[in-house]
């Protein structure tokens, strides 16, 4: 009976020291949490100059490459179904034309939402 007794006492103490403090949850997606400058989230890109080193970096194997005849890039694709986000392609580019944002909002019903295709530097 005793142990009960004091079980019901600590709870109510640990609830009740936990009563002021400050709120760890949001009320999301109201109020949405703000990324740090080191978050890595969907790519985008500007200014390619395709000499497809992020390609060659990329441990998933998540950005392709299609030529023309002349052998310049035509367009090229994120594969967001395998991006890892791990910031090579950002890193390793000549011309900073690779950046990735603070959006973390990917989910989707379609897969196919998931493949950034780019043409000439502007998404399809």
């Amino acid at each position: 009976m005793i142990k009960e007794l004091w079980a019901l006492i600590d709870g109510h103490l640990t609830v009740f020291k936990h009563l002021f403090k400050k709120r760890v949850t949001l009320e999301y997606p109201e109020k949405k949490r703000r990324m740090n400058s080191t978050f890595r989230g969907k790519p985008y890109t500007d200014g390619c100059i395709g000499c497809g080193i992020c390609k060659r970096v990329c441990p998933a194997g998540a950005i392709e490459f299609t030529k023309n005849e002349n052998g310049n890039v035509n367009s090229y694709t994120f594969n967001l179904e395998k991006c890892i986000f791990c910031g090579n392609c950002m890193y390793y580019c000549p011309v900073s034309a690779i950046k990735l944002s603070k959006e973390y909002e990917l989910a989707c019903e379609d897969k196919s939402d998931l493949k950034l295709k780019y043409r000439g530097g502007k998404r399809d």
